[in-house]
């Protein structure tokens, strides 16, 4: 499969966004997919991801009850709703992908094999 993000944009604080990984030539039922950001000057981090049915979630510390993340299996996508933003959400956010099995969510940007291009989500206080 091949991944693209949307959804960022230029927003204020408290604010809510809600992002989209649509995948393409292929489908991602058989894959956990993965939120990941990375702010200007710091490491890539995770923020969320989910198992391959959507009923297992977890979520970086930093975002718990803020962020949401769901997937759409038969539209091939996979959502990040992003509430009470703040302005360290501030960062390009990626998704990811990697074929597991049911039940399992990779948190570990090390593991996912897929990458799509990002998305800016920019956050003013």
């Amino acid at each position: 499969v091949q991944l693209q993000a949307s959804g960022g944009g230029l927003v204020q604080a408290g604010d809510s966004l809600r992002l989209s990984c649509t995948a393409s030539e292929g489908t991602i039922v058989p894959y956990v997919m993965g939120w990941f950001r990375q702010a200007p000057g710091k490491e890539r981090e995770f923020v969320a991801t989910i198992s391959r049915g959507g009923t297992v979630r977890d979520y970086a510390d930093f975002v718990k009850g803020r962020f949401r993340v769901s997937r759409e299996n038969a539209k091939n996508t996979v959502h990040l709703q992003m509430n009470r933003l703040l302005a360290e959400d501030t960062a390009i956010y990626y998704c990811a992908a990697k074929q597991g099995v049911t039940g399992q969510t990779i948190n570990s940007m090390h593991v996912y094999d897929v990458w799509g291009r990002g998305t800016q989500v920019t956050v003013s206080s």
